[in-house]
């Protein structure tokens, strides 16, 4: 089986590939800097599995897994991040990926995650389907609503009436990019305080 090992970071990348090349039934064929990187090397080298960062520079991992879908539709891609973020998790499975894992996994269940990857069982880091199913448990966001995934968590703690302290804590977030979310979800709804927020996240059916 062959396997691509993508990360913009270069002790990270060398390592996932050498502790991946000496596990029985794995070649890694190539290594690659960032998703355009990843791209080209995928559709020069076919190999049947990529291990993809997700935050990279020039094209990060979720562009990348989308146009490969496109480019190399029997590739398996599985994000392999240190971010269990609910945003970066639905985007990637949005995108195509065939699984979500973090880099702390040991090596060997890396290697048997990319196999049953390569098999056709998507594979998920414990913390990421954590994310993912809060995720689909909530309800559906309008359409023509104008916020990012993360600006409706916070619209929605808002409404709930925490603080800007509780939804750092909640969010895993600093206080100051809270506070730069409620500003933005204020000046992008036109809403004038936490008040007009809470009524309007009642109101479009996000709590």
């Amino acid at each position: 089986m062959k396997v691509l090992v993508v990360d913009d970071q270069r002790l990270i990348r060398e390592g996932i590939a050498s502790l991946l090349d000496i596990q029985d039934g794995v070649e890694v064929v190539a290594t690659a800097v960032n998703g355009r990187d990843a791209i080209e090397k995928t559709l020069a080298l076919e190999p049947d599995v990529v291990l993809m960062d997700v935050r990279m520079p020039e094209m990060d991992g979720v562009e990348a897994v989308a146009l490969l879908r496109q480019k190399s539709p029997d590739t398996k891609v599985v994000m392999l991040t240190t971010f269990d973020d609910e945003e970066y998790v639905v985007q990637a499975l949005r995108a195509g990926a065939a699984g979500y894992l973090l880099k702390d996994l040991p090596s060997h269940e890396l290697a048997a995650a990319v196999k049953l990857a390569h098999a056709g069982v998507a594979q998920f880091d414990p913390a990421a389907l954590a994310r993912l199913t809060t995720a689909l448990a909530r309800p559906a966001v309008p359409e023509d609503l104008d916020l990012t995934s993360r600006e409706i968590d916070v619209l929605r703690l808002v409404a709930a009436g925490a603080t800007n302290r509780e939804i750092a804590g909640r969010l895993y977030l600093s206080v100051g990019t809270v506070k730069n979310h409620v500003s933005r979800i204020l000046n992008r709804l036109d809403l004038r305080d936490r008040t007009q927020a809470a009524i309007y996240a009642r109101d479009h059916g996000l709590l």
